[in-house]
């Protein structure tokens, strides 16, 4: 049995630190314009810095240039897969069939990663886009395990199957959606997705016999978030998974923080290595424990292990943690007190958590005191009223830098 690797977003740079702090063997992020996600907040620049910190330490980066290009759009594609080739990315992660062309001719030393966007779900499918040029297929969330294991079974040796294991499922579940066009104008196969699932509506219907007489549809006790779905949370599957062979598993959340990050990085982490290590022990309810309490939505498990699965859709909307917040991340620590960039408010008494990279449970402790930044003077509360707002603080054991603190509500 193979260790899979575990493959994280990363929306900006700093997003990509903490998820290889955490435990991300490989981070997938977008380039500046060409990716289903371009207000990540990852430019070219930036996309540079982060492929050389990942070779530097041993890690990977696959650069997502997976929109469905009109014909206007490859000249820049031709750009970008030039610039990608110079770089030296590990892969890159492509949909459309036009551009695949274009990678294989522009940066022909990187590996073709077919998006889950080319709703790849049969080993067919895979077959063709082996024979294409493809190193791997990412594949479409709503294969359940059983089809997941034939495609593995009949792909070609050498082509990698890399599966989503956590994070938003779209309403158009493989990601191609007209939806946010439609209402807001905004393609989501451009990378400028509305979230327009997530909205609640008001439906009316029109009486047959009376046109122009709208009749409002009332909604019940689950809302009118008709088309919003649960978070896709597979930790308690990954001794099946890691079984399975699947070489790649992914983590969906380039737009979330770098809290969210670093607990569901850190957590997958641990569960994989625990598996890998005593697979007879393997116990998922304290995984759930801890990404529960990151979590924005309910969470499921999908099809993965039944296609007749209906509870998936979180008719409530956004249902955000009540409990827990990102208190700040470790910017400079010291001998005394230790400099912390503050993400919410903080005061004395709070309960404070630190997550430490490589361990599940994270260390516990109650703030009794907190320094200005600038004065060095004790005070009482600090507010994140500005960027950047530093406060300084001590720990309950040493810290390094980056580490991240979560906040008890």
């Amino acid at each position: 049995m193979k260790k899979p690797e575990l493959l994280a977003p990363a929306g900006t740079f700093d997003k990509a630190k903490i998820a290889f702090l955490y435990g991300a063997d490989a981070v997938y992020a977008g380039t500046s314009s060409l990716s289903l996600r371009t207000r990540a907040g990852m430019d070219d620049n930036d996309l540079a810095e982060t492929i050389k910190y990942a070779h530097s330490i041993g890690k990977k980066v696959y650069a997502a240039l997976n929109i469905f290009a009109w014909d206007e759009k490859y000249e820049e594609v031709k750009e970008q897969a030039k610039m990608l080739n110079d770089l030296k990315v590990d892969g890159i992660i492509v949909a459309d069939g036009g551009v695949v062309e274009i990678v294989k001719e522009y940066a022909p030393d990187c590996d073709i990663h077919i998006s889950t966007q080319a709703n790849t779900i049969s080993y067919h499918a895979s077959k063709f886009w082996y024979n294409n040029g493809a190193k791997r297929v990412i594949l479409g969330r709503e294969m359940n395990k059983e089809q997941i294991k034939e495609l593995i079974k009949n792909k070609p040796e050498d082509l990698e199957v890399e599966m989503f294991i956590h994070g938003a499922i779209c309403f158009g579940y493989s990601g191609r959606c007209f939806l946010s066009d439609f209402l807001a104008g905004r393609s989501a196969n451009l990378g400028d997705c509305a979230q327009s699932c997530r909205w609640a509506y008001n439906v009316y219907v029109e009486e047959k016999n009376n046109p122009g007489n709208l009749m409002p549809v009332e909604d019940d006790e689950k809302g009118t978030y008709i088309f919003s779905s649960k978070d896709l949370c597979l930790v308690n599957e990954i001794p099946e998974i890691c079984e399975m062979g699947v070489d790649s598993l992914k983590i969906e959340g380039r737009l979330k923080t770098e809290y969210y990050i670093a607990s569901v990085v850190n957590t997958y982490r641990n569960a994989i290595d625990d598996y890998m290590k005593d697979p007879e022990n393997y116990d998922g309810s304290k995984y759930i424990k801890e990404l529960e309490k990151t979590k924005t939505r309910g969470l499921t498990t999908f099809y993965f292990n039944d296609r007749g699965n209906k509870d998936f859709q979180e008719y409530e909307g956004k249902q955000y943690n009540l409990e827990y917040e990102f208190g700040g991340k470790v910017v400079e620590p010291g001998e005394e007190k230790d400099i912390i960039e503050i993400r919410n408010k903080l005061s004395i008494g709070d309960e404070m958590e630190v997550l430490i990279p490589g361990k599940l449970e994270p260390v516990k402790f109650v703030i009794d005191k907190l320094w200005d930044i600038d004065t060095d003077e004790e005070i009482d509360t600090v507010n994140p009223g500005v960027a950047n707002q530093k406060v300084k603080m001590k720990l309950p054991i040493k810290a390094e830098k980056d580490w991240i603190l979560r906040r008890k509500k």
